[in-house]
């Protein structure tokens, strides 16, 4: 991603470069900022709470259960196209992740991550289908939420099997180190498990895809004035082409991108639900 944003602050630079070049009366370029992540009500006026990406995630949530009561409702033996999608999707995130990262309880928790993982990622690859074009996890409140779930769900399986104080104890004093190292452990421990987790469960999701939705904006921009507005320079129509060409190249890359924090995020929901359930942890 470092490498996006270095590329995405190169066509900028670009593009501030022409516009102090550009005749009067040509269009100016604008590069994208975060302002462009920010909507107005769909309903309720301006300042309505029910936005675009609102409606993303409402949009997302019926499309995930559609699938799932879809692709369940019939099942057969020998299962048609939409029932070996279901179950494929299902056994990889019962497999891969629930069972791996949590052992036998893994089935019990693997209908919840198939769920999480499903929702993330439409709400994740919602950014580049035509005509919705924004992530809704690109704005923070919507991460946090699934955050504070996964805290709530880690955070009372350990307290339930292991009763509030010794999952503390265990926590913040593991055995087996010398008592003078408690003093700079225990804090550490409590703030990564207590704090830490659910912040980088969040800003991961959040800034990856912001980041990313940011650079394909710029590209696609740079694409447009150059192509439309700059095209009789010298550098107007090849650099517009090329700009064009990587907005596409850019375009599969995120969609990869949306995948794998979709993964990322339920593996580490699933590995915080292993560690509580964990004998030691």
């Amino acid at each position: 991603m470092s490498s996006l944003l270095a590329a995405a602050s190169h066509v900028a630079a670009l593009g501030r470069a022409l516009d102090t070049t550009s005749e009067g009366g040509k269009k100016v370029f604008e590069s994208p900022t975060k302002n462009d992540f920010n909507f107005p009500g769909i309903f309720g006026g301006q300042d309505g709470w029910f936005t675009k990406p609102v409606l993303i995630v409402v949009l997302m949530t019926v499309v995930c259960f559609a699938f799932y009561y879809a692709s369940s409702r019939n099942a057969k033996i020998v299962p048609g196209r939409l029932q070996f999608a279901g179950e494929s999707l299902y056994g990889f995130i019962r497999n891969d992740v629930a069972i791996d990262a949590i052992g036998h309880d893994g089935l019990r928790w693997a209908p919840y991550l198939a769920t999480l993982f499903s929702f993330v990622a439409l709400n994740n690859i919602a950014g580049i289908i035509p005509v919705l074009q924004i992530p809704a996890t690109s704005h923070i409140a919507f991460p946090l939420v699934l955050a504070v779930f996964s805290w709530l769900i880690y955070m009372y399986l350990g307290i339930s099997k292991h009763g509030a104080w010794g999952y503390f104890r265990d926590m913040m004093f593991p055995p087996g180190i010398p008592w003078a190292v408690y003093i700079l452990l225990a804090p550490i421990e409590f703030f990564s498990t207590v704090i830490v987790r659910p912040l980088t469960l969040m800003l991961r999701l959040t800034f990856n895809m912001f980041a990313g939705h940011l650079v394909l904006v710029l590209f696609i921009s740079a694409a447009d004035y150059l192509l439309l507005d700059y095209s009789n320079t010298a550098v107007g129509a090849p650099v517009g082409v090329l700009s064009l060409l990587l907005s596409l190249v850019l375009t599969g890359f995120e969609a990869f991108v949306q995948l794998l924090q979709a993964y990322v995020f339920t593996l580490l929901t699933a590995l915080y639900i292993g560690g509580a359930l964990a004998d030691e942890h």
